[in-house]
């Protein structure tokens, strides 16, 4: 496979792996539309997936499995801080006062920030999917596989920056209360579902 085919293929699979929706999207979506520390989250996010690309890539895969006990520590972890982001979702639901963007307390520059990382690195997810499973896949391209690792690097960059700034094109929708108050139902659910998956994986 040439090159350029096999960066083509680390591009469909990193996207593959990237699009679903998850607590790591929903946040950048709902920094993206409040229009709150937008560059700062998706550079946090998308740095966040090239060093595990790279890593994966590198052959870190191999140390994941063979350490079953750092998985469940950020399992557990992840789930718990998962439980506590759909806890404050449901409450923006559940009371209107908070449902309306501009009415909300900005969160600082490090909190969004530190969100974003905690959202990435306490997620046992990523290290299944994209250290250990797309660095498997890169493994085998052979000497090709930084061809891969490009790939799917430029689709964590490419996507989280689509997600961040092209919220802002859904802003006349989130104009009304009641599109937010959907939107952190969604989260609420999403985030609670993924920290009862976690758990049940344990």
């Amino acid at each position: 496979m040439s090159p350029f085919l096999t960066l083509v293929t680390g591009l469909g699979t990193g996207l593959a792996l990237i699009v679903a929706i998850g607590a790591q999207n929903a946040f950048v979506l709902r920094q993206g539309l409040r229009r709150e520390h937008v560059g700062a989250v998706v550079a946090v996010c998308a740095a966040s997936d090239v060093v595990l690309v790279l890593a994966g890539t590198a052959g870190l895969g191999a140390l994941v499995t063979r350490v079953p006990a750092l998985l469940d520590a950020v399992r557990w972890g992840g789930a718990a801080f998962l439980l506590v982001l759909a806890v404050m979702a449901a409450r923006r639901v559940l009371r209107p006062a908070a449902l309306d963007p501009a009415g909300d307390a900005t969160a600082s520059l490090a909190t969004a920030a530190g969100t974003a990382l905690a959202l990435t690195w306490l997620n046992p997810h990523v290290y299944l999917d994209t250290v250990l499973l797309l660095g498997s896949v890169a493994a085998g391209h052979g000497d090709a596989r930084w061809w891969f690792a490009t790939g799917a690097v430029v689709a964590s960059i490419g996507w989280f920056t689509a997600l961040g700034y092209g919220a802002r094109a859904l802003a006349p929708v989130f104009a009304r209360p009641v599109a937010w108050r959907v939107l952190d139902g969604v989260i609420a659910v999403v985030m609670a579902a993924l920290a009862v998956s976690l758990v049940a994986t344990a």
